[in-house]
């Protein structure tokens, strides 16, 4: 597994992290055997970075990491949670620092620390980033010794770049992947000249990246993929990374002559890690194999010049009309 730095926060993660949304809720259920199961053994392939939030299963995900660093004391990891989302309804009026703080000190409890390595803002509406007073208020949370450092986790390139105007704003999660590639000209730049991490999430588009999908795969009616694809329930953007299914199937078949090594899955993700504003990219697993093709995308060779070309052709011809300008 190779290490990238996180930003400003000095960690050094893995480059491939491990994304717990998948074994909290909203995809499924998720036994405690297989959740554990995959945990476990991303940190057996060099895992060091795991991501969740105080809503996933509704502190289920936080739950079990707090387990998984129980049961492996011995595995130097970081886990980066997110705060907001519990807010309802959740609107920028709702994001004062006493909210967040008694959101933080619920993650605490799940997680069974003083501390939280990293705590991202949930995806907030725009208004909140324009908000001062808030950042200055995770500044005192900092100066509490309830974070160690915080970030923001993002629906829109141009949030990304108005949260990174506060100065200890460490990190960004973001969308990006071969289906939405905005975030590589207008943010990445900025972020690697400000030293802000970057955590790329969503990055198999909801699993239609793996190549496993087709027009008659089915999805259980507690997965997003089921009744999110209209944004029912969240922003559209977060299942299958806003592109209609159809449409996703039909570039899919479009990249999959370019995969010489691997499975589609891991061509997604070292095509992500080609970009070196990427500090880490945070695929969801629901089992131990999942985890484990995951972590191996470290491993793989570097995609040629021409790969990396066809993938912005693709992108270019099929997919930016219907999320370049929306996200």
């Amino acid at each position: 597994m190779r290490s990238r730095t996180l930003g400003k926060t000095g960690y050094v993660v893995s480059e491939v992290g491990f994304g717990a949304w998948a074994i909290g809720a909203d995809w499924g259920d998720v036994s405690d055997a297989d959740a554990m199961s995959a945990l476990h053994a991303a940190v057996d392939a060099g895992v060091t970075l795991f991501d969740t939030a105080d809503v996933y299963g509704d502190g289920l995900s936080e739950r079990r990491i707090a387990q998984l660093r129980r049961e492996r004391p011995e595995a130097e990891i970081v886990v980066a949670t997110k705060a907001g989302r519990r807010l309802d309804p959740h609107t920028a009026s709702g994001y004062t620092i006493n909210n967040i703080e008694r959101f933080i000190d619920r993650s605490l409890n799940n997680l069974d620390v003083e501390r939280i390595d990293l705590l991202q803002l949930h995806c907030p509406p725009t208004d909140v980033y324009y908000d001062p007073e808030l950042f200055t208020g995770l500044d005192g949370l900092v100066a509490k010794g309830k974070l160690a450092h915080y970030g923001v986790s993002v629906e829109k390139v141009e949030e990304a770049i108005k949260a990174i105007e506060y100065p200890n704003v460490a990190t960004v999660q973001i969308i990006f992947n071969a289906f939405r590639q905005r975030p590589a000209r207008l943010f990445f730049p900025l972020a690697a000249a400000a030293d802000v991490g970057v955590i790329v999430r969503v990055p198999l588009a909801s699993g239609l990246l793996t190549g496993k999908m087709g027009a008659a795969t089915e999805f259980a009616a507690s997965d997003h993929r089921n009744y999110n694809r209209g944004g029912a329930a969240f922003d559209v953007g977060e299942t299958f990374a806003g592109v209609p299914y159809d449409i996703g199937l039909s570039a899919v078949d479009e990249l999959r002559p370019l995969v010489s090594q691997g499975t589609m899955a891991q061509f997604a993700l070292r095509w992500i890690l080609s970009h070196e504003a990427v500090s880490t990219v945070i695929p969801g697993a629901k089992n131990a194999d999942q985890a484990r093709a995951n972590a191996a995308a470290s491993e793989m060779e570097p995609l040629s010049d021409a790969a990396l070309r066809s993938v912005g052709a693709v992108y270019d011809d099929q997919l930016a009309d219907y999320v370049d300008q929306r996200w």
